[in-house]
């Protein structure tokens, strides 16, 4: 019986992970996939400026 106590926690975690990555798979694309496109488009246009703009200066000198 020890041999099942040993299979039984690597098994719970395969099948938690095959069911997460079906999860992400299905999630993919769909109705909403413009609308969060759109989302991820206006928070990169949001950070350039400032990720730009931290880069000018003087580092320690």
């Amino acid at each position: 019986m020890d041999y099942v106590s040993a299979l039984v926690p690597p098994a719970v975690m395969a099948v938690a992970f095959v069911a997460l990555i079906k999860t992400i798979v299905k999630s993919q694309g769909g109705a909403n996939k413009n609308k969060e496109d759109a989302a991820v488009d206006a928070a990169l246009a949001r950070a350039e400026p400032t990720r730009q703009g931290g880069t000018t200066g003087s580092h320690g000198a």
